[in-house]
């Protein structure tokens, strides 16, 4: 079955500290780095779990820590596999919230949710929910073309963020976004999603912060 690779870019300061990281171009920290260089060499390669020569496209955010991940994962093969840099991978715009903590937002607007409020001066609930379902689309023509005519080769992979793959795990799955709350996801983690009953109509999470941890 053709299957996509959600990954998320490594750690940063932020994700340490628990700041709203959307438009702010932060790198990773040195574990950020040495876990995704490792990651590389656990996963990727000929014959690894994310082969290079089942790979149809690798979909990247522009933001500095996924397009960073990206080269960490993917720089020690022979040659990198075809990439697209695209703001439609970009992280959840938090607008006015950019940059600040959880308990911050709270003490300026007690009960918000992000699940149900969206992110004043950003992106919308509806808006989220809209961009990642266009990703989702083609990434399903992309399955498509290799399950039904043989076109092309079988695997995807995104590179992106927290709550953008939050809410991507939940549409693939056909639920509401705000599923998505249910679901951690890990620096450097990486999530598998396919079909079941190799279905296009019955799109299933395979797994979930896979290697999400280094010892």
């Amino acid at each position: 079955m053709p299957r996509l690779f959600l990954i998320r870019h490594g750690e940063t300061e932020w994700s340490i500290n628990g700041r709203h990281t959307g438009r702010t171009d932060i790198p990773l920290t040195a574990r950020g780095e040495s876990e995704t260089a490792m990651r590389a060499t656990q996963l990727v390669g000929d014959g690894k779990i994310i082969d290079p020569k089942n790979l149809c496209t690798v979909y990247i955010s522009p933001r500095l820590r996924a397009h960073r991940t990206f080269h960490l994962l993917f720089d020690h093969l022979e040659k990198l596999p075809h990439h697209v840099i695209t703001e439609a991978a970009r992280e959840w715009d938090y607008g006015d919230y950019e940059g600040l903590l959880s308990s911050e937002i709270q003490a300026k607007n007690p009960g918000w949710v992000i699940w149900k409020d969206g992110c004043p001066g950003g992106e919308t609930t509806e808006e989220m929910c809209d961009r990642v379902d266009d990703v989702i689309a083609k990434v399903r023509e992309d399955h498509r073309k290799w399950l039904e005519h043989g076109e092309g080769s079988r695997d995807v992979v995104i590179v992106a963020h927290g709550h953008f793959n939050r809410v991507f795990i939940a549409r693939w799955i056909c639920f509401p976004l705000s599923l998505g709350t249910h679901f951690n996801v890990e620096p450097a983690g990486i999530a598998i999603l396919s079909y079941n009953h190799r279905n296009l109509e019955e799109p299933a999470l395979n797994a979930l912060n896979l290697y999400a941890h280094v010892s």
